[in-house]
């Protein structure tokens, strides 16, 4: 089992007992807030799905904030996109060459596959907390996470994907240690 898949499951565990009375709970990712921030999975989520086919996915001609959970069972939508990013990043061949998230920039697709893992992990950690759940993640899923974002967290800082980094204990597990680096604080409730 991939990475992606690990980090997909595990945001999958959350959303499926987040409650609609949850949806306006506020989140450690300061812009969003919970319903916020399943739309801007919904909305990104085929561009990560797609990226794994090597499959250019046009983004919908509404904006982020635009998509409306009232609208039907984002829920199961959720749930079958995050299947979606799963299967699309299983096949070996999804981290061969370059890829996109449907924009001109190609980026070596393990580098891409890798920052969606980082995504998953950390917004299924923002949603868990929102709603007073805790989010469980392998420990390779972890050591491989903590290796590949310190690597790559400047440009993440510089694409506007981290916060400025927050200091955490220097005996802190390797998850919070990654949540500060993306400038969350592990202890946000």
């Amino acid at each position: 089992m991939s990475h992606v898949s690990d980090a997909a499951q595990a945001m999958a565990a959350i959303a499926r007992t987040i409650t609609d009375d949850q949806l306006a709970n506020k989140t450690p990712c300061t812009e969003y807030d919970v319903r916020a921030l399943i739309n801007h999975l919904l909305f990104w989520g085929p561009s990560l799905a797609g990226a794994g086919r090597k499959e250019s996915v046009p983004q919908p001609a509404k904006a982020e904030s635009d998509v409306d959970l009232a609208a039907g069972d984002w829920r199961g939508h959720l749930l079958a996109l995050l299947d979606d990013i799963s299967s699309s990043w299983t096949p070996p061949s999804a981290w061969d060459g370059e890829t996109s998230m449907g924009t001109p920039q190609m980026l070596p697709a393990p580098v891409m596959g890798d920052m969606i893992v980082g995504e998953l992990a950390v917004h299924g950690w923002d949603l868990a907390v929102a709603t007073g759940q805790r989010l469980e993640l392998p420990a390779n899923l972890l050591a491989h996470l903590h290796d590949t974002m310190f690597a790559g967290v400047e440009q993440g800082r510089e694409m506007g994907m981290y916060g400025p980094q927050i200091a955490v204990p220097a005996d802190a597990s390797t998850f919070d240690r990654i949540l500060g680096l993306t400038g969350r604080d592990p202890a946000w409730a």
